[in-house]
């Protein structure tokens, strides 16, 4: 649905709220909203982007263009918030840019500085704070220096591998540059698989819903395909969790058969 024919639609069918009779604006009225709500909102925020995004542009207009910024820069540069949208948010940016909503050019060259920028300022907190608090011997549930360690090897083997494929596949995007941080990663060979990953990133999903969303089987099903796009970018984590508990069960067997083989 393109601009006017959507404005159009939210002329003729405005929603139920009553102008005269608003809801009560006194905080005090209003029961504190619990996880599930919370987790819910998102949920049906992620569902239906489309409209979400629409509503966006129509109140914000050009500073859309900033909100979306600070979307994918949170998602990709604080720990704390692995949880917005990602790929289906430049999935669904791109099929708006499709319908002239938002201009192509302009949504790949703010996503994909918002990406770069985010996984900079990630790769900066990670190396400011992780090693001072390593130094002191905090030590908390994701902060371990085994842990510091083994990335240290694992990022210095496959550093680029990581970093680049880390772009499609959520949560682990967010953690991975604040792990090259904490792991000393020389921060020349950071920045240009960060560049190089952001790239691919960006421009593969914008492209794809900007190519692709115009089809009618995803317009009618653009949920379904939004949860397609989250299992298969969760497929790697997924199966690299597999094997590690695999890896793990399977391994003090192999030590009790090495100590019958001994006695």
């Amino acid at each position: 649905m393109d601009k006017s024919s959507y404005r159009l639609a939210r002329t003729r069918n405005p929603g139920t709220r009553n102008p005269r009779n608003p809801e009560p604006r006194n905080p005090e009225l209003r029961e504190p909203r619990s996880d599930m709500e919370l987790f819910n909102d998102l949920v049906e925020w992620t569902l239906h982007l489309d409209d979400k995004l629409k509503q966006l542009v129509e109140v914000c207009g050009g500073w859309s263009y900033a909100i979306l910024f600070v979307i994918i820069f949170c998602e990709t540069g604080l720990v704390i918030t692995p949880f917005l949208p990602g790929d289906s948010l430049l999935f669904t940016c791109g099929m708006l840019a499709g319908d002239g909503w938002l201009n192509l050019g302009a949504v790949m060259a703010v996503l994909l500085l918002a990406a770069v920028l985010g996984d900079t300022v990630n790769y900066q907190i990670g190396h400011y704070i992780g090693p001072k608090v390593f130094r002191e011997g905090r030590q908390s549930r994701w902060l371990k220096q085994e842990h510091l360690d083994r990335t240290h090897r694992f990022f210095e083997k496959y550093g680029g591998k990581t970093i680049i494929i880390a772009r499609f596949v959520p949560i682990v995007r967010t953690f991975a540059p604040f792990v090259a941080g904490v792991g000393a990663m020389t921060y020349s060979k950071f920045l240009l698989y960060n560049v190089i990953g952001g790239l691919l990133w960006v421009v593969s999903l914008v492209l794809s819903g900007y190519l692709f969303g115009s089809l009618p089987w995803v317009r009618k099903n653009l949920s379904i395909v939004i949860i397609l796009i989250i299992v298969v970018s969760m497929l790697p984590a997924m199966i690299e969790y597999w094997r590690a508990r695999r890896g793990a069960i399977a391994a003090p067997t192999t030590e009790a058969d090495e100590q019958s083989e001994k006695g």
